[in-house]
């Protein structure tokens, strides 16, 4: 394999990673809206806390997507300032995963 259709091939899963996962935020969202919306008219079996649940996963999930997009994208052009970028991006995204799911334990709990 040569090196631009690696370089095509590694920039295709970043761009399928990052689609995923932002893909998967929207769609745990729109889910999370209709449930509220569900729970607020109809009374159905849903509570605040299974949909917080559910909706906190799906981010989770996405966000660990988007992670490895970046990772990949840095791949292709590894300069000091890209790697200085994906450092505090997966940070970030590492802490916001890590509280969103100790938050979403504690609704297991309740």
């Amino acid at each position: 394999m040569d090196v631009p259709t690696a370089y095509a091939l590694i920039n295709l899963c970043a761009e399928l990673l990052g689609i995923a996962g932002a893909l998967l935020i929207i769609y745990g969202g729109f889910r999370a809206i209709i449930r509220v919306v569900f729970l607020e008219f109809s009374k159905t079996a849903f509570t605040y806390n299974q949909i917080r649940r559910d909706f906190t996963d799906k981010i989770v999930f996405g966000l660990e997507f988007l992670i490895a997009a970046d990772i990949l994208a840095t791949l292709l052009s590894p300069t000091q300032q890209d790697l200085i970028n994906l450092a505090v991006v997966v940070v970030i995204r590492t802490i916001l995963g890590y509280f969103l799911s100790k938050e979403a334990a504690e609704f297991n709990l309740q």
